[in-house]
């Protein structure tokens, strides 16, 4: 008789539950304890549903000294399960919209560290002193220096981000809550903070300032998510029959300067729906917040794709300085495909969309805000069809049909500042939400080429034009843009001229080139 399989661990945050219950569990207690040889005070940025506070969970078990749920796993040679150490755990797992919900939820945390660990503050309503109370009553009271562990340390800034002065209330809270931990030194053994943002030093963690942000060190890029090899090792019985080439290419691509990894969430709920390619991870947010700063920022979304960015851009930001880039890259939206070294020292990013979850999921939500439409299934049927079969006139029927059914109010209330840009976001997000491969501002010798798609063998290269008067064509034959693909298959030089006035396509021209 086969032995039953694992059962998933889906949902489930607490170390001690899976070990003990027999959940499927992949081994990050060796990067636990790599961690605390080597250090003290640590920061770790991931997105969301990505089994941070599951990391969490086991270093709480880890300095508790619960050898019993670390048989047979990586930590339980190496650990001195010989001392214990009282731990303090702040976890921000609630929603609070107002000042006074926010202290409450901090209270309510503190009360329950109280309970835990069999102390009792003297000034509840002093948040931060009581923080402070419990570190050092707790070292005297176990005769070992103590534990700080804060999961999801941004969450009240990021739940208010759409009201800017209540997110720096929150700011200002959570400031007085982190500089007790440093000011609490002489009693911690041991400090980690997790969250999404990297919010800027100068403002949360102006007195927290001795951090090591592991984020982006390749030595722990693992630390969340699952590796390729997880996924043939741990979970091979659960994926025995999937297609792994298309697992790769939908849920695969998160990179933090190290090796991929895939999202925990979008496996186990692959697995569990019986392979069925949907958007999991994605589905459990809402990016609102995203679509507000795109229209803010009057945002070119073709620019989204591969964008090179300074090392300093996707590392933090302000809440009263809060940009695009980096939110899309704290969030999982983009993530770094290459990173190079700058001359005159430094480093920039290449960002992109990991995998092909992200690129159909958001992009089908930068439709919906730039179109208006909710049932569009149809329209990118036609314009793969189209794209895949080598057929221009059918992309030219399609994108006309498309840019028809646009109601003449959404041009007037979208704030991309120039019809050229809100044509070509709107073209752009058609084609990137097919999941094929495209590249906007396309670099060649002669020029940039305003969009390349590449489907089938069959290479498109398209310019624009906005009341240009059917020079797009004209443009793209004179620069030679095509000339880097040549005896790449079969070429089509397009050109799309939009009109202003008619608010559809005025003209399209094409050309096909076999190299």
């Amino acid at each position: 008789m086969a032995a039953l399989r694992q059962k998933l661990p889906i949902g489930i945050q607490t170390f001690s539950e899976i070990r003990e219950e027999g959940y499927l569990y992949v081994d990050k207690t060796g990067l636990a304890v790599d961690l605390a040889e080597s250090g003290k005070y640590y920061f770790l940025s991931r997105p969301r549903r990505f089994g941070k506070s599951l990391f969490i969970s086991t270093l709480q078990a880890l300095f508790e000294g619960k050898r019993e749920l670390f048989a047979g796993l990586a930590a339980e040679k190496r650990w001195d399960w010989d001392t214990t150490y009282p731990v303090v755990k702040l976890s921000f797992a609630g929603v609070a919209r107002s000042v006074a919900d926010m202290r409450q939820d901090i209270e309510n945390i503190l009360a329950e560290n109280e309970e835990r660990l069999g102390l009792q503050c003297k000034k509840t309503s002093d948040l931060g002193g009581c923080l402070r109370e419990l570190i050092k009553e707790s070292c005297r009271k176990y005769g070992q220096k103590v534990v700080v562990l804060v999961d999801e340390y941004d969450k009240l800034i990021l739940d208010n981000l759409d009201q800017v002065a209540v997110a720096a209330e929150a700011r200002e809270i959570l400031k007085d809550l982190y500089t007790t931990i440093k000011d609490s030194d002489e009693f911690i053994k041991f400090a980690f903070l997790t969250g999404v943002s990297r919010f800027a030093r100068v403002s949360i963690f102006s007195g927290l300032n001795n951090l090591k942000d592991i984020s982006l060190d390749k030595r722990y890029a693992t630390i969340c998510g699952y590796t390729q090899r997880d996924l043939e090792t741990v979970f091979a019985d659960h994926l025995r029959g999937a297609d792994m080439d298309r697992v790769r290419e939908w849920y695969n691509g998160y990179r933090f300067l190290g090796e991929p990894v895939y999202n925990p969430f979008d496996i186990l709920l692959f697995i569990d729906s019986g392979f069925e390619f949907q958007n999991y991870w994605f589905a459990t947010g809402t990016p609102s917040f995203l679509i507000k700063l795109i229209r803010e920022s009057d945002y070119f979304l073709p620019r989204l794709t591969d964008l090179w960015v300074t090392s300093s851009l996707v590392n933090s930001f302000d809440i009263e300085d809060i940009r695009l880039e980096p939110v899309m890259f704290q969030a999982g939206y983009l993530t770094i495909k290459e990173a190079r070294e700058l001359p005159f020292g430094g480093y920039e990013y290449l960002l992109g969309v990991p995998n092909k979850e992200v690129a159909i999921s958001l992009h089908d939500t930068l439709i919906r805000y730039l179109t208006n439409e909710t049932q569009f299934t149809a329209t990118k049927s036609a314009i793969y069809a189209a794209l895949a079969s080598g057929d221009p006139e059918g992309l030219r029927k399609a994108l006309t049909a498309l840019f028809a059914s646009i109601p003449y109010t959404n041009y007037v209330n979208n704030v991309l500042s120039s019809y050229e840009g809100y044509f070509a976001s709107v073209v752009y997000a058609y084609l990137a939400s097919l999941g094929i491969e495209i590249t906007a501002e396309d670099v060649t010798n002669r020029g940039r080429i305003d969009l390349t798609v590449r489907l089938n063998g069959n290479t498109y290269v398209i310019e624009f034009k906005v009341d240009g008067g059917g020079k797009a064509l004209e443009q793209v034959r004179e620069k030679g843009y095509h000339e880097k693909y040549l005896g790449r298959g079969t070429v089509f030089l397009i050109g799309i001229d939009f009109s202003s006035t008619a608010k559809n396509i005025a003209g399209f021209a094409w050309e096909k080139i076999s190299g």
